[in-house]
C-alpha cells in the first residue's frame, strides 16, 4: 500500500470541514468569509486545514467551572 494513501487528508472541502465541525455547509461559508475559520485557497478552491480545524475548536471549548 502507498503511505500516501494511508495517511488522512491533512486539507478538507467545505463539505469535509462541515462534517468534521459537525455544522451546516453554510455555517463553515459564514465563518470563513467572517475571517473566523482560517482557510487555504488553491486556485478558486478553498480548503481548509484539520489542524486549523482543530484549534478552532479547541478555541471555543468552555471549560466546567
Amino acid at each position: 500500500m502507498n503511505p500516501v494513501e494511508s495517511t488522512p487528508p491533512s486539507l478538507l472541502t467545505r463539505r469535509e470541514a462541515a462534517r468534521f465541525l459537525s455544522v451546516s455547509e453554510r455555517q463553515v461559508w459564514n465563518l470563513q468569509n467572517d475571517g473566523r475559520l482560517p482557510h487555504v485557497r488553491i486556485g478558486r478552491s478553498v480548503r481548509f486545514r484539520v489542524t486549523d480545524l482543530e484549534a478552532f475548536v479547541a478555541s471555543r471549548t468552555v471549560k466546567a467551572r
